[in-house]
């Protein structure tokens, strides 16, 4: 692989919800450019547009409707506790329907 293959190839990371925050916080109270901040924190500037966004709606200045982090958190918990749900639903109706056979 070469120098520059190496170069494009990005580590993915996982940021908490604070560390986002925080990040956004540069951008929106202390007045630092998008792409100042984004190159700092290795980030591409499309990723961190997101992220300001996101800040702006949980500090009630976002789109009208949109939802705040923990909103999203919630959201994101509750799809896949009714994926395991309706998994535990086919389950016992396809149990029912071996033993209501016999």
């Amino acid at each position: 692989m070469s120098e520059s293959e190496k170069k494009q190839r990005r580590q993915w990371c996982s940021f908490g919800l604070e560390f986002k925050a925080g990040a956004g916080k540069l951008v929106l109270e202390e007045g630092t450019s998008v792409a100042e901040v984004a190159r700092n924190l290795d980030l591409t500037e499309t990723v961190f547009r997101r992220w300001v966004e996101q800040a702006k709606t949980d500090w009630g200045q976002g789109k009208p409707g949109a939802l705040i982090s923990e909103e999203r958190v919630e959201f994101t918990q509750l799809r896949k506790l009714v994926r395991q749900l309706e998994m535990e639903k086919e389950l016992l109706n396809n149990a029912a329907a071996f033993f209501g056979g016999r």
